[in-house]
């Protein structure tokens, strides 16, 4: 670890990168200069997400070396890397020219990555160029076929090739169906011999389909992966949003609620401009004024040095801008990280952050890194002390979250790693002690399975009470996430591939493996993911972005209803979510105040060439059930509230029960509202509003409440306050073509 002392003058010594940091510039601008400083260093070739420098290395050894000119395998290396760059006419140009070439052993190898060369161009030339809200959404059809058909023709004919040479390629064999489906072939069109059957088969369960508005609402952000914050940060009562992208030349963006249906980008004027990057991003209150925060994490899945980025505190300032505070606060460190959550570990009040590092070990010659709680110390600074808590792990970590999961009344921690190490942490801390943790993985029963797992989270999926685990796997040997995909479809044996797994919590410090029993032994291969109640029955339901860095994974993403908290049903066909393109950052949100979550999901690969437009599938609303909306407010706990838990109990049809949430931004990658969003079914009245206070741990209770509310309660006070919004009308852009210059605003 790189240590930085806050004096002004201080110079940071980063891999060559000398960058003074002088008396005159504030921390908001040094962190600028540091980003800047980086991102130009590394840009080039021996980064792996670099490509563009890669093709002018490629261009170089072509043009400089005598006689290398027609060199096939430069040639077929630069045609990989032009799709990366984003560059696809350019890419199968060069694939055709290598396929009319004589003096080629053989084509062969080649195929697969000309193949995935044409279907990226009908991807470029339809869902990007000619993008609407059923572009790329599985099963593809109706206003998602594609108008030029020359990409996916082409591809159809290069994957019915390499089939008959290699009728075992599932991967290529996915991809030929999804190009039928592009073109409207599927399943008629598609060969007997290379079907796939039962692809647009819709399951037993339906719930009515969601409506993607982001390109009406100027929203529809086209960038590589990243992630993104649902929450109010002006405090007007309405919900704003701001994303990230993950590559150090990547913008963030903050959109600010009009409170009439439509959003602005006010990134220029609140001072995001030059704070770039971000795989992650979280929301906070690390110093208790009200106003929420922003995190940044970055340098996730870099090696050899080119992930050891600094992450960054961005500080609300209640007036429309923030300020990085990152260097005097003492969170700069240079280590890969996407994931962090913030709780108050020592029940002092105030929020402290813990944060997993990426260390890949072996080869890497990026260093150790080595996992960081940090202790709020009140004052805006922290100090970390992982070491002394027993946290430092060291491993390839990806996922970490929080809830007290043995309801002590004190935040214990979980930890995903691709190791395929899993790590529950009990806080042992006592009033007036140190933080410190054990380790009780291997007595919680949950050390068992040894895959590698991504996205991860706490919460109680069966409304007992007690907080449940749910950790993706994420295990895949080589392969396009796609030849799961096929096999799985073609009930062929593959064994815990990118499914769910889901631990239910026995009340004893243990878990039991519940992932069969609720039906999510499914093909999934998360990389971002949330909860929420989709339909307000109270059971929290689950959509995850899928995908990995590979071109040829194209698979959809995944919605999971949750049925009485018993099972989980695919829903994604019926619910028009499934994108084909790769997602990350997720959140629930109820957007226009009508009592129905919303989905925002920032979507977009590694490269330049796999990025993709955000999309916000839009709730038409599943039920007539009934919704509670709370926002609470710490005075002995943290101001945010953060680790508090609700139970809200009613009698449904006369029976009696309850739903619990913990106040947090929900999955590991992506942050939904603190304000908590609970559905309570056909429930007239709530019987009793039940809130344990993070922190102090006090009780207070609130009784025979009315529904569909909005209510900030503040710890304490014995009195609700009804916070009043209007209810918001998102419209087509067909329905503002008389605001033009609103909507040219709003890109």
């Amino acid at each position: 670890m790189i240590s930085i002392k806050k004096i002004p003058g201080a110079i940071i010594l980063f891999f060559g990168l000398a960058t003074t940091i002088s008396c005159q510039n504030s921390s908001h601008q040094q962190m600028i200069d540091i980003l800047t400083g980086l991102n130009k260093k590394f840009n080039n070739p021996y980064n792996t997400f670099t490509p563009e420098a890669k093709v002018k290395l490629c261009d170089s050894f072509l043009t400089k070396i005598p006689g290398n000119s027609n060199n096939a395998g430069v040639l077929a290396a630069k045609a990989s890397l032009l799709l990366k760059v984003g560059r696809e006419q350019d890419a199968v140009n060069i694939y055709e020219g290598l396929a009319k070439r004589t003096d080629l052993r053989s084509i062969d190898a080649m195929l697969p990555d000309m193949a995935l060369a044409y279907m990226r161009l009908g991807e470029r030339t339809n869902c990007m160029l000619n993008h609407n809200g059923s572009s790329c959404i599985f099963p593809i059809k109706d206003a998602g076929v594609h108008l030029n058909k020359t990409g996916s023709t082409k591809a159809i004919e290069t994957y019915e090739t390499i089939l008959k040479n290699h009728p075992e390629d599932l991967s290529s064999r996915w991809l030929l169906n999804i190009a039928f489906m592009t073109l409207g072939g599927y399943p008629k069109a598609v060969p007997q011999e290379y079907l796939i059957p039962g692809l647009d088969a819709d399951t037993a369960f339906k719930i009515k389909p969601f409506k993607d508005m982001a390109a009406d609402l100027g929203l529809d952000i086209n960038g590589r992966a990243g992630g993104v914050i649902i929450d109010d940060f002006n405090n007007d009562g309405y919900l704003d949003i701001v994303t990230s992208g993950w590559e150090l030349d990547d913008a963030m963006h903050y959109f600010q609620n009009n409170k009439d249906g439509t959003f602005t980008d006010m990134t220029e004027h609140s001072g995001l401009k030059g704070i770039t990057g971000g795989l992650n991003i979280q929301q906070t209150d690390y110093n208790n004024d009200g106003n929420t925060d922003i995190f940044v994490l970055r340098g996730a899945w870099h090696q050899q040095g080119f992930g050891n980025q600094p992450s960054s505190l961005l500080r609300n300032n209640g007036d429309g801008t923030f300020t990085d505070v990152t260097i005097p606060s003492g969170l700069l460190f240079f280590h890969p990280t996407q994931t962090a959550v913030w709780a108050d570990f020592n029940n002092d009040g105030w929020l402290d952050v813990f944060i997993g590092a990426e260390n890949v070990g072996g080869t890497d010659t990026g260093g150790v890194h080595t996992c960081m709680l940090y202790i709020n110390n009140h004052d805006g600074t922290f100090t970390n002390v992982a070491e002394s808590a027993h946290c430092n792990i060291t491993s390839f970590v990806k996922g970490v979250t929080s809830a007290d999961f043995n309801n002590d009344g004190w935040p214990d921690l979980f930890i995903s790693t691709l190791d395929g190490q899993k790590h529950l942490l009990k806080n042992l801390a006592k009033p007036g002690m140190s933080v410190d943790f054990e380790d009780v993985t291997a007595q919680s029963g949950i050390a068992k399975n040894r895959n590698g797992t991504f996205t991860t989270w706490f919460y109680d999926y069966n409304n007992d009470g007690w907080p449940d685990i749910m950790v993706a796997d994420y295990n895949y040997k080589n392969q396009g996430l796609g030849y799961y995909a096929a096999a799985k479809a073609l009930g062929k044996p593959i064994d815990d591939a990118g499914n769910i797994y889901l631990y239910r919590n026995n009340h004893d410090g243990t878990f039991t493996d519940v992932t069969k029993e609720t039906g999510l032994d499914k093909v999934v291969y998360s990389m971002g993911a949330n909860f929420g109640d989709i339909d307000n029955d109270g059971y929290l339901d689950m959509y995850f972005g899928t995908g990995n860095p590979d071109f040829k994974s194209l698979i959809p993403n995944k919605m999971f209803k949750n049925v009485g908290g018993k099972t989980f049903v695919d829903v994604t066909q019926s619910s028009h979510t499934g994108s084909l393109q790769k997602g990350h950052g997720v959140a629930f949100a109820d957007l226009r105040n009508d009592g129905n979550q919303d989905i925002f999901i920032e979507m977009g690969g590694a490269f330049r060439g796999d990025s993709y437009t955000s999309s916000l599938f839009v709730n038409p609303g599943q039920s007539n059930n009934n919704f509670i909306s709370l926002k609470l407010e710490g005075v002995k706990a943290n101001k945010a509230a953060i680790g508090s838990r609700i139970k809200v109990s009613f009698t449904e049809n006369g029976v009696k029960r309850s739903v619990y949430k913990d106040v947090n931004s929900g999955g590991s990658f992506g942050s939904s509202p603190l304000r908590q969003e609970l559905g309570i079914g056909q429930a007239k009245v709530i019987d009793d509003i039940e809130i344990r206070w993070a922190g102090s741990n006090t009780i207070q209770h609130f009784k025979n409440v009315a529904p569909n509310q909005f209510l900030h309660i503040t710890e304490g006070d014995n009195k609700l306050e009804a916070i009043h919004l209007k209810k918001l009308t998102f419209k087509h852009k067909a329905q503002t073509s008389m605001s033009m210059p609103m909507v040219t605003a709003l890109k």
